[in-house]
């Protein structure tokens, strides 16, 4: 699986994110930066972020994704 298929993936789930994912094909980080995560608690928005992914890690294309979701104002 390649990064830009994981960012396509959560900027599907999330329009208007900013989607940044690193990775060795297997295992991967990613950065989300959205307005939509403001008043979300981390779990809410790691589990909206795994939502978008749930296919692949259930079929084992995807093993590890490690999230960093963040609001806009939280990285400015």
């Amino acid at each position: 699986m390649e990064p830009e298929t994981i960012a396509r993936l959560i900027r599907a789930a999330l329009p208007g994110a900013r989607v940044e994912v690193s990775g060795d094909g297997r295992h991967f980080e990613a950065l989300v930066v959205s307005p939509a995560f403001a008043g979300e608690s981390p779990l809410q928005r790691q589990r909206r972020v795994m939502a978008a992914v749930r296919a692949q890690i259930d079929s084992g294309e995807l093993h590890a994704l490690s999230i960093q979701a963040r609001t806009p104002e939280e990285v400015a």
